[in-house]
């Protein structure tokens, strides 16, 4: 049986974490991504095929080949942390088709994105005759 003693309450509502303080941006890299790796897989991903720092503002938003798991890579200025959702029905909106490899999103496409929306609108076509 759980305790429901109030002290245990108490304790639940004031341990709260604040995630992804002071995020200016966020950088969603576009193509699945081994799920096995951890913090430096990640920051050097960031590095080396994102062209960014690990070390900026921002959060930075991977997902594996299923489309079922997102980890979120953010420095806190005291150290990385590493945020994992895995959703057990259903797949994740990503971004599949666009021609950029990383992409930066407004808040409401992240949100959208963890709310099981996509964000990306219908591919625009190009036309220059009717005939």
């Amino acid at each position: 049986m759980k305790s429901t003693k109030p002290h245990d309450q108490a304790i639940c509502t004031h341990t709260a974490m604040k995630m992804f303080v002071d995020i200016q941006k966020i950088y969603l890299y576009r193509e699945p991504v081994d799920f096995r790796k951890a913090i430096d897989g990640l920051a050097l991903m960031v590095e080396q095929e994102m062209d960014c720092s690990p070390f900026a503002p921002a959060i930075f938003v991977f997902c594996n080949k299923g489309r079922d798991k997102v980890k979120v890579l953010y420095w806190d200025q005291t150290g990385f942390c590493l945020w994992y959702k895995r959703l057990e029905k259903e797949t994740f909106k990503w971004p599949r088709h666009h021609p950029d490899e990383v992409l930066l999103l407004s808040e409401t496409q992240w949100q959208s994105i963890l709310s099981g929306f996509p964000i990306m609108g219908h591919q625009s076509l190009d036309f220059t005759s009717i005939s």
